[in-house]
Parts: C-alpha cells; structure tokens; sequence
C-alpha cells in the first residue's frame, strides 16, 4: 500500500453535517471492496492539527486531530467505520484508558458538562449522540473495560448525560447493564477454559495408570462425521465468539517511536482469548494424530484415517476450514505420515482433493477462492447454516502481522497512516461479521466433552505409539525409539 504523498492531499476546512443519529449498519455492511465506505464518510471543521484527506477519504492526521475527530458534538456524529477504525488501532498509540480520559474531558469541555445549572435543551442535542458512542465501544470493544480506569470514567461522564433527564437514565443504566453481562460471561468463559486446560493430562500416562478409562475412541464416542463435523463447528463458533476485535491489534503492540518513555500497552497483552484458539486448533490436530496412532492393529488405524478425511469434507462443507485445517494438520504429523502400510490401506482420493483445497502454494490461493466463495454465500444466506464461515485462524493472524509489518503506523510528518489503518479495520471487520453466527447444529455434551477433555499424546508419545505400530525404519528412528522406550515406559 502505498504512503499518501502531500500533493495529493489537502486539509479539509468546513464541512457541514446534518444534526441526525447515526444509523448502525452490520459489520458486512461497513467497508466496501475497496477499503471502507466512503460514502458514509463525513467530515467536519477540524481545528485542531489537520485531517488529510484525498477524494473524501481520510489519509492521516495528527493524533489529537483523529481523537477529536472521534468527540460528537451538535452537529455531528462520526461515521461509523471511523469509530470502528480508530477505536481498533488507536491503542497501538496509547492505552485505551488514555483514550476514555480524552474523550470524556472533551465532552465535558466543549459541551460545557461540567457547568451548574445546565441548559437542558443542549443535553437533549447531545445526550443521544455521546450515548450512542459510548454504546458502539461498549458493545465492540467490551474488554477495554474490565480496566477499572475505563469504567471509572465511563460512569463519570454517563452519569453527567443522566443527570439532565430521566430517559437518558435509563439509557445510561442499560448500557451499563448489557457491559456488566459481556464482562461477566467472558469472565465464566475464561474459567472453564482454566478448569480444561488444569485438567488436561498426557494421553499416555493415563493409559499406563489407567488403561480401562480410555477404552473410548472417536469412532465408539461418533460414528458419524458429519455429527461430529457439526460439533466441531460448535467449538470453532464459540471460542471465535469470544475474540475481542482488538486482540488482533493487541498481539502485535510495539512501542511508539514518539511515546518517549512512556510504558507500551504490550506491557500486558490481552490477548488470552485469541491464545486460546490457537491452543483449540493445535489440540485438535493433536487429537487427530493420536486417535490414528493409538489402535494397534492396521486396519483399524487405516479406519480412522478415513473416518478423519470424511469429517475433514464435512468440515469444508460447513464453512469450517479452521477445523479442516487442524485436522489434515494432524494426519500430516511425522508419526502418522511415517505409517506407510496404513496409508497402503486407505482410499485417499478425497484426501488429495482436500489437501489440494489447502495447498499454502501461492500463498494459499485455492483456499482464499473458497473462502471467498463461502464468504459471498454468508452475506446472501437465509439461514445461519449458510451464513458459516470459519477462517483458517492462523493465517488470518499472518495476514493481519504482515499487514502491520509493511506499514509504518505514522508517517514522516509524525501523522499517524490512517489508510493503513482502513485497511487493518477491513479484515478484522469481517472477522467481526462471522464470529457474530450463531451455530444452527444441535449440540451433543458427550460428543463435546470427549473432543475438549479428553487427553492427547505428547510428540514423544506420538512417536512411540507410532514406532510400536510400524518398526523404525533406519538407525536414527531404531535409537529413538529405544530412548523413548525407556524414557516413556521404563522399558529396554
């Protein structure tokens, strides 16, 4: 992307809006094809340090400009993307409790909030527009406010609205009310993540303790892989769910070259519940392998490959590459790739067919096409069954990385790159969009308890497992399974 040049830019003055409340349109709906709507865009008298804009869009601006930019008053409101943009990338700039801080005492000030005897008429023209704004950072950014700070000035300036009129009270108390829930759910959320993780074992130490409690197998818990497809798509749907927007800004945090020696936000990253994907997508892959490596005689291991490649199709039906993804991830682990007689066994037509669909030549080219094309029936669906898109997550963080990367976040004029941040806004948007899909399948505790609870081989385990399947084949694999015998089972 290339850097704004200054010919091609000018400051805007004075533009004039109408005094109207936004519409919120749905997050599809925000960025077109080319960056964002800029349609929707409107502008207005900037006085403090310039906006630059080129044919209506805004191309940089000083970072006072943009937080001012940011503030409603009478006339105006912030469109929408703007909103939306400059809450997710403002924080690589300064903590979003510095941004509540600023914003509130620009409402106050140029609002004249703080003033005895307040002039109700002027608090029923503004009321709506800061609630509405406080409502859209709330609801998209709920996770900025489990910082004590953000909620101490987010009351402070509801309760200077609600003091003015009596439905403005109720509104405040709503709002506050819906965050309370957010925060509370991702707060339950987060523990039974702890309690999964806290009681997660090695596979292989509960089979020599425990053998008879691990009889169970994918195959005897699902038989049917389109079941067990749709249960994934369950735990794709709700881990997504809870990724906050700026999570993905979060995870690449670097200190501000003008932020002299102020500590950066990266301090403390928040980003546990993107994290936790992650964890999902590697545990699953390791689910897999371990299920294929664990029988001991050929036919069945050759059996769960099968019933693995037809889940994986099943998957790629529903929208679920990520799923897809960490499934032929697993059958393309080296202790189940090394497996050649059971491979010898297996139909892998369809296999080929689905790896080719994964192929990360070209910068995975045949997947992007067929994200695309699932993302196109997600915005005509009519049910949420179509609406299913479940991205391939890692590649989506690497997108959004070297997006960050190829950009400087300010430019020479110390302005801060507003198109960049179009563009990063972009695809987090329609991340944003298919998180929000609410999963059509039924649900099946059992099926889900065994994919979330129960353990998995370690690497070293996996290889045992699979050399005791399949005798090493070369001296290196001879004298690892050997260390391996006697390290994992006490045996020579």
């Amino acid at each position: 992307m290339s850097n704004p040049c200054p010919s091609e830019c000018w400051q805007i003055t004075k533009n004039t809006c109408k005094d109207r409340m936004p519409q919120t349109p749905p997050f599809a709906a925000m960025f077109d094809s080319s960056g964002y709507n800029r349609n929707l865009y409107q502008s207005k008298d900037d006085s403090c340090g310039g906006l630059y804009y080129h044919d209506n869009n805004l191309l940089s601006g000083s970072l006072e400009a943009l937080i001012q930019h940011l503030v409603p008053n009478v006339d105006y409101y912030p469109d929408r993307t703007y909103i939306f943009t400059f809450l997710l990338s403002s924080r690589l700039f300064m903590h979003p409790y510095e941004l509540m801080a600023k914003v509130c005492h620009l409402c106050v000030e140029q609002q004249r909030l703080s003033e005895p005897g307040l002039d109700k008429n002027r608090i029923r023209k503004i009321a709506p527009k800061i609630l509405q704004l406080l409502t859209e950072w709330t609801e998209t950014f709920p996770y900025d406010f489990r910082d004590e700070r953000m909620m101490r000035n987010l009351k402070e300036l509801a309760q200077r609205i609600a003091s003015g009129d009596e439905m403005y009270r109720k509104n405040v108390q709503q709002l506050l009310q819906n965050l309370l829930r957010k925060l509370a759910t991702v707060s339950q959320y987060e523990e039974v993540l702890a309690k999964i993780n806290a009681t997660s074992t090695d596979r292989l130490t509960v089979l020599k303790t425990k053998p008879q409690s691990i009889q169970r197998d994918i195959i005897t818990v699902c038989n049917d892989p389109y079941t067990l497809a749709q249960q994934l798509t369950h735990i794709e749907l709700e881990r997504l769910n809870y990724i906050g927007p700026e999570e993905f800004v979060q995870a690449f945090v670097q200190k501000d070259p003008l932020d002299n020696d102020k500590s950066c936000y990266g301090d403390r990253k928040k980003t546990r519940n993107l994290e936790a994907y992650v964890e999902w997508f590697n545990r699953l892959s390791y689910l897999v392998a371990t299920e294929i490596c664990m029988p001991v005689k050929k036919k069945h291991r050759a059996r769960v490959i099968e019933y693995f490649i037809d889940v994986a199709r099943e998957c790629f039906n529903i929208g679920n590459f990520n799923s897809l993804m960490a499934i032929i991830s697993g059958m393309n682990m080296s202790p189940v790739s090394r497996l050649k007689k059971t491979w010898a066994k297996v139909k892998t037509a369809k296999f080929d067919i689905l790896e080719h669909q994964m192929d990360p030549s070209s910068n995975f080219y045949n997947y992007r096409t067929a994200l695309r094309g699932a993302a196109q029936r997600s915005l005509t669906a009519h049910s949420n069954r179509e609406k299913i898109v479940i991205p391939f997550f890692s590649l989506l963080i690497k997108d959004i990385y070297f997006l960050n990367e190829g950009c400087a976040n300010r430019l020479p004029n110390g302005h801060v790159n507003f198109e960049k941040f179009w563009e990063l806004a972009k695809q987090v948007s329609e991340f944003m969009t298919w998180k929000q899909v609410e999963c059509p399948f039924e649900r099946d505790r059992k099926i889900l308890q065994y994919l979330l609870t129960i353990p998995v081989f370690s690497d070293d385990a996996l290889y045992l497992a699979s050399y005791e399947s399949e005798s090493p084949e070369n001296h290196i694999e001879k004298d690892r399974w050997k260390t391996l015998r006697s390290t994992l089972l006490g045996r020579v």
